[in-house]
């Protein structure tokens, strides 16, 4: 600690420099044209590379308008007029904070800032001797370390320490890191949402006040009774709006991974808008979200477990399996099929066996057993009371417009509530995909709450179109129906593919596109269940407001 260094050799012997094989030059100098980071940490916190923007250039306003922002980690080199230059010598900043303690006790330091600089710096210049100490040549003179990959390169290994005191104390340390300096962006993401809710809500209204309460008022009236038989509507399809649809057990079980996925999406971001599961915690957020998902498990049991009851379903036991091993079957799956290849590739990002069996064990262990559960008391309770008898009969169903295609549907119903959140997904790729931080919880947690707003009321919407133009099977459709963002997520993911990585191999972009279908195939669940359990309560209380003889 507070221990200056000003030129230090690493690896091998101190005054011999390190060989690199044809074959370690050839990977560096790939690694190096693809772009490759390096990450570092100190007392836990991440090593960060120093950007300073200069936002006006007109001379004298530089010093005001200088903008400075941190990269996570430092790159591995760069390239310049087809040469390769690997960063050698790195030069540490360490920042830290002295705590202000009683005169006669020791003064504590700590940590709280990490920089680098990465330098490039050729064998020739750099003179190091037996104590592994070395000499930088002084300004500008030197050139810079290249690589060549068509045969071998020696080279040194030099680090420096510099050490400075700083006014940041231990609780505010990670706020460089954490600090967006677009946060503008988030609340003209938000402002946009809201337009885009007050928007459906007035669409809402008008259906809901001036059409429903002029239908409702007609059809109440006794003596229109035969005038009101020979209209078309959603009154005429009374006898049919509840028959269950065709596979009620799949239904009902991807309805309890969705409500699953919902009370745990909602518990984390929640969670971690309070701050509990801060970057500064590595891991945290993942793990809290495979515990939640699991014990949420009681929860999903019981909703599909209800849902399977009220749609005539008898076969409890087989239902509880399907609702616990569906969802979570096919995402173990992708995952376990995507980490084999990056133990191919034996990289350091790959799940280390043990914890995929620790995975399996609390899967067989806490959620399979918690579902059951769950669905054992769902399927016990009172399925959910419906307004209307169901016809013995099926009613003929009238040929449909184009425009009432499912696909069309799925395309209508999806670009409002993707319009709501596309600009947060933004920052949640590049979070995930370009080496950044994600800490605007609070922001996310709006987005949220408007997503589930607008997925609600554009189901309604649909569900009440669909029912108009006599089409009674609205099950399966408002549930694929309301989860028609996530087709725009997939259409915006391999957007974000194309335009913003430079990802060529196999491997990665398999990667992508293997978590990308994850993201989806979780996001179209959500969605769809929120949808489809707004729809449902929707259709219940507009037959509970007409009098059917």
């Amino acid at each position: 600690m507070n221990s200056e260094k000003k030129c230090e050799v690493l690896c091998g012997q101190s005054n011999k420099p390190v060989t690199l094989t044809v074959e370690q030059s050839r990977l560096v100098a790939e690694r190096i044209s693809e772009d490759y980071y390096v990450h570092l940490i100190a007392d836990n916190l991440p090593v960060a590379t120093r950007l300073e923007l200069y936002s006006n250039r007109d001379g004298d306003d530089k010093k005001k308008e200088k903008d400075v922002q941190f990269e996570h980690g430092y790159r591995l080199g760069f390239t310049d007029v087809n040469k390769i230059y690997l960063h050698n010598h790195l030069s540490f900043i360490l920042y830290y904070h002295r705590e202000d303690l009683e005169e006669d006790r020791e003064h504590t330091y700590r940590v709280v800032r990490f920089e680098v600089i990465p330098q490039s710096v050729r064998l020739e210049d750099l003179k190091a001797d037996e104590k592994s100490s070395c000499t930088l040549p002084e300004g500008t003179n030197s050139s810079p370390q290249e690589i060549d990959p068509t045969k071998e390169n020696q080279l040194y290994f030099t680090y420096s320490v510099h050490w400075e005191e700083s006014d940041i104390k231990w609780a505010s340390r990670w706020d460089t890191y954490l600090t967006m300096s677009d946060v503008q962006i988030h609340w003209f993401s938000i402002i946009n949402s809201v337009v885009v809710v007050f928007f459906l809500s007035g669409i809402l209204s008008m259906i809901i006040i001036r059409t429903l309460r002029k239908d409702i008022a007609n059809y109440n009236k006794e003596d229109d009774i035969e005038d009101t038989m020979e209209e078309s509507g959603w009154k005429l399809v009374h006898g049919d709006v509840f028959r269950p649809p065709q596979y009620p057990m799949i239904l009902s079980s991807l309805l309890g991974s969705g409500i699953q996925l919902f009370c745990m999406i909602l518990i984390v971001i929640f969670v971690a808008m309070l701050g509990m599961l801060s970057p500064s915690s590595r891991g945290a957020l993942m793990t809290t979200a495979c515990f939640l998902f699991m014990f949420m498990g009681v929860f999903g049991g019981f909703s599909a477990g209800r849902l399977y009851r009220t749609l005539k379903g008898h076969r409890w036991k087989k239902g509880a399996f399907c609702t616990a091993t569906l969802y979570p079957g096919v995402v173990f799956g992708i995952c376990f099929v995507l980490n084999c290849f990056i133990w191919g590739k034996h990289s350091s990002g790959a799940v280390p066996f043990p914890t995929m069996v620790a995975l399996l064990c609390m899967w067989f262990g806490i959620s399979l057993p918690l579902v059951y559960l769950g669905y054992y008391f769902g399927f016990r309770k009172q399925p959910y009371d419906n307004p209307v008898r169901t016809n013995q009969i099926p009613r003929q169903i009238p040929e449909q417009r184009w425009y009432m295609n499912r696909f069309v549907g799925i395309l209508m119903a999806g670009i409002l509530p993707f319009g709501a959140m596309f600009i947060e997904l933004f920052f949640i790729f590049s979070a995930i995909w370009e080496n950044q931080f994600y800490y605007l919880f609070g922001f996310l947690f709006l987005v949220f709450i408007i997503l589930v707003v607008s997925c609600s009321q554009i189901s309604i919407v649909m569900v009440y179109f669909q029912l108009c133009a006599e089409d009674y099977r609205w099950w399966w459709r408002n549930f694929l129906v309301s989860g028609g963002s996530a087709f725009y997520v997939l259409v915006y993911a391999i957007f974000y593919f194309v335009n913003k990585l430079d990802i060529v191999e196999f491997i990665p972009s398999l990667l992508y596109f293997g978590y990308t279908a994850l993201m989806v195939l979780s996001f179209w669940l959500l969605t769809g269940t929120i949808g489809f359990y707004a729809a449902y309560m929707f259709v219940r209380k507009i037959y509970a407001a007409v009098k059917i003889d």
